[in-house]
């Protein structure tokens, strides 16, 4: 297996995070890629530096008033006379929730304020001096794992970080700012007609739900918590399929709080027999280890050694693939997360 990480990624040093109402230290901590540089050397993996892709597939996915905010950001928060560690918003437009609105229309306020309110969708994606560099590499990285797959390679791992499975079309949220699975199964359509994405994680990808949800030739699975008391709240129900032509192309499988191995196992299997139905060419992971029973943010229960048996359902399905890294939070679990995932995957 091939695997791609640039080391800026670990620049991104958030250090604000808004949870129940108090300022707390944030989570995605730049020592969770060491946790997972040592588990990919337990298997002789040394990744590669992604090649520099600019922002030219990024916005094959994602809006460019959005992301042009976000490569600029932080020089304009310099700017203000009176501000705080980090570029956070404090004012949001109301949105309804809905999962079958398209991109919003282009954002109205001219004012940093009133711009971060509209791009950034939640108090947990704070902009600091090497976010967008962070998230520029983790986006490359994941774009260099998809031009891998596309040059013939079987399976590829992309260490991204920031995630980005949150990361909506125009707007930040849930730690991700850039989706990198949505711009990786993206550039997988160059060669692929049909792209499958399996979201594995704690938390329901809506970021890529909302970018391909009037698709048809990009079926989006997500596993995850019940989000009825549970990030992101909105969205990640059974009921959202699709709409238009990608009506029947989206699929939320939500775990009850406290679910551990078996049941994970048992929507795994659902899942692939989902993709084996859709004919998928090719198959995105976007893979997170805030299920795992020690994740500071979590409520699933799996063992690491339930990443193992993730892998080898994910391997079963006999497809080239793609695993993006979404969440994980508990330090001390992530590295063993990854070794039992690969262990599983490489049989």
């Amino acid at each position: 297996m091939r695997a791609f990480y640039h080391p800026d990624q670990s620049r991104h040093d958030p250090q604000q995070y808004m949870r129940f109402g108090q300022i707390v230290a944030p989570k995605d901590l730049p020592e969770r890629t060491d946790r997972l540089l040592g588990a990919l050397a337990k298997h002789g993996i040394t990744p590669e530096r992604p090649a520099e892709h600019g922002t030219g597939p990024i916005l094959a996915v994602h809006d460019e008033g959005f992301v042009r905010f976000l490569e600029g950001l932080w020089e304009r928060w310099l700017a203000l006379p009176e501000r705080g560690p980090e570029a956070w918003p404090n004012t949001f437009p109301y949105w309804s929730g809905r999962t079958d609105e398209d991109v919003r229309p282009p954002c109205r306020p001219t004012g940093i304020v009133g711009q971060m309110g509209w791009y950034l969708g939640d108090m947990s994606v704070p902009v600091g001096e090497h976010c967008w560099l962070s998230t520029l590499r983790s986006a490359e990285t994941a774009v260099s794992g998809a031009d891998a797959i596309l040059a013939g390679e079987r399976a590829v791992y992309s260490l991204c970080r920031p995630s980005g499975h949150h990361a909506r079309a125009d707007r930040a949220s849930g730690f991700c700012y850039l989706n990198n699975t949505a711009i990786a199964a993206q550039r997988l359509r160059r060669k692929f007609r049909k792209v499958a994405i399996l979201d594995v994680d704690a938390h329901h990808g809506d970021g890529t739900q909302q970018i391909f949800y009037r698709r048809d030739d990009v079926l989006t699975i997500s596993v995850h918590a019940d989000p009825v008391n549970y990030y992101p709240f909105f969205t990640g129900y059974e009921d959202e399929r699709g709409n238009g032509p990608g009506e029947g192309y989206n699929i939320n499988l939500p775990l009850a709080p406290g679910a551990g191995g078996a049941e994970m196992e048992a929507v795994v299997d659902r899942a692939g027999r989902a993709i084996r139905e859709f004919g998928a060419e090719v198959l995105v992971i976007a893979l997170g280890y805030d299920a795992h029973k020690d994740d500071p943010i979590g409520v699933l229960k799996l063992e690491a050694a339930d990443f193992g048996t993730i892998g080898e359902r994910v391997k079963a399905l006999g497809l080239p693939t793609l695993v993006v890294q979404e969440g994980g939070y508990a330090i001390e679990a992530i590295g063993d997360c990854l070794d039992a995932f690969l262990g599983g995957f490489k049989g």
